[in-house]
């Protein structure tokens, strides 16, 4: 055998139990799991779910196994055939990878592309075994996996492309009743906006009606969606998500992961290795220069409509030509600090939010007929009493992502009002030593005066 005996780490529980001696064939008596499970989805299958759903075959026999049951499969190869094939969770496209692989086995003997592993190998010859694995560090294997993992992501960009530009999608919001047609694009956003629940950018998702399925799905099954625990009713699951903050999908949960176009992009790796990597080794032998950078758009969101725009002068000029309302005439006639415009942009949308309308607090049945009376009753730049709104409640935003906080900045008077006195000593937040502070004490004064007094 030309290859060197190794161990690859997704082997390596079973190959610790072989060490030690177990008898493997015990497997069969107990379950047997080769690789994280997951629950059974009736919608969608994993990442290497045959994508047609027919049978898969042993490489080494005849035996099949339906798709679904890969686990049984492996379970067989080891038991029947103690055959070990690593990192079974990498493999892009399994049923293929497979059928590869049963063709060339029988052109070539296993031990031409397996490492041998010779268990118990210090005990009598008669409990000794041979165990082979099949792992990527044979070139073959590594090239076929690559192979499968582009086919893969181009069936994934090409499916993305077609939910991109489809015309026919028909939805009712799993949160209210309102339904969407057209593209997939305006339920997400809708979702985003109105409900704060986010699953991310729509041009980040594929599969996107089996995505929203399995979510509804655990909503109707009384699941939260992002701790998964199950409650008694619907009552109840909705107060706990709204309290607890968890209108948003468990990013642990390896389930969603076929949903997001991130995972299919490099070979072996999953989106939060992808995140992890150290950006600077991509730069190590590059010139700094940043020429073409180009920053990703804000698309900042109306306060009063759908309307979004890339840029935040887009924004106000919008909303002072249509809506009559200018945030930057609020902030100069009413001297508004920084955090006294983010208490206002976050009352606002709050009250739009519930169709009430922010000066008269009159109800309205929805957000239009609110808007329409804004207009109409000339309430758009009209606020009641600063201290209605002008609370700690509006420091949090209505909406966690709200690109128009990030533009706001402070009043002119803030930074150049007469106020400011060279007198008060300005102490830096990383000061190594308290000198300056203990100099400039007002406690350390009053002590003196004190000390004098007497």
């Amino acid at each position: 055998m030309s290859q060197t005996f190794i161990l690859c780490e997704s082997a390596a529980c079973l190959c610790d139990d072989i060490m030690q001696g177990h008898d493997v064939r015990d497997m069969g008596e107990q379950d047997c799991i080769l690789e994280p499970l997951c629950f059974p989805e009736q919608l969608c299958g994993s990442l290497t779910a045959s994508i047609d759903g027919h049978p898969v075959t042993c490489v080494l026999c005849s035996d099949s196994f339906p798709s679904l049951e890969k686990d049984q499969l492996l379970k067989h190869m080891v038991l029947d055939h103690k055959l070990v094939i690593a990192d079974v969770k990498l493999i892009a496209d399994f049923p293929r990878y497979m059928l590869y692989w049963k063709k060339r086995l029988t052109e070539q003997p296993i031990t031409d592309f397996c490492s041998v592993i010779k268990t118990n190998s210090e005990g009598p010859e008669e409990q000794q075994e041979l165990y082979f694995l099949l792992c990527d560090a044979l070139p073959e294997d590594r090239i076929l996996r690559e192979q499968l993992q582009q086919r893969r992501l181009e069936e994934v960009l090409e499916q993305q492309q077609k939910e991109r530009d489809d015309t026919t999608f028909h939805r009712t919001c799993m949160f209210c009743s309102e339904e969407f047609t057209g593209n997939r694009s305006s339920l997400l956003n809708h979702m985003a906006k109105e409900h704060s629940f986010s699953i991310g950018l729509p041009d980040n998702i594929v599969y996107c009606t089996q995505f929203l399925h399995t979510l509804e799905w655990k909503l109707e099954n009384l699941q939260c969606l992002y701790c998964e625990k199950t409650f008694r009713d619907k009552t109840t699951l909705k107060d706990h998500m709204r309290k607890k903050q968890h209108r948003r999908i468990n990013a642990k949960n390896n389930d969603y992961d076929r949903f997001y176009i991130i995972n299919y992009l490099e070979f072996g790796k999953t989106w939060e290795e992808v995140q992890s990597e150290d950006d600077r080794e991509m730069f190590e032998d590059e010139d700094d220069d940043w020429s073409d950078w180009q920053a990703h758009p804000v698309c900042a969101v109306c306060l009063f409509c759908e309307q979004q725009a890339e840029t935040m002068e887009k924004m106000y000029t919008h909303m002072e030509e249509t809506h009559e309302f200018d945030l930057h005439k609020l902030k100069t006639d009413l001297n508004l600090k920084f955090y006294q415009q983010v208490k206002l942009v976050n009352y606002i949308r709050r009250e739009l939010h519930q169709c009430r309308c922010y000066c008269c607090q009159e109800k309205f049945e929805s957000k239009e007929e609110l808007v329409q009376h804004l207009v109409n009753k000339g309430h758009v730049m009209q606020l009641p009493e600063v201290s209605h709104w002008d609370q700690p409640q509006y420091y949090f935003p209505t909406y966690e992502n709200d690109a128009l906080l990030t533009a706001l900045s402070d009043s002119e008077s803030e930074s150049e009002g007469p106020n400011h006195s060279s007198d008060v000593p300005v102490i830096a937040e990383d000061i190594s030593n308290l000198k300056a502070l203990k100099q400039n004490s007002v406690l350390g004064k009053l002590l003196k005066d004190r000390g004098g007094s007497s």
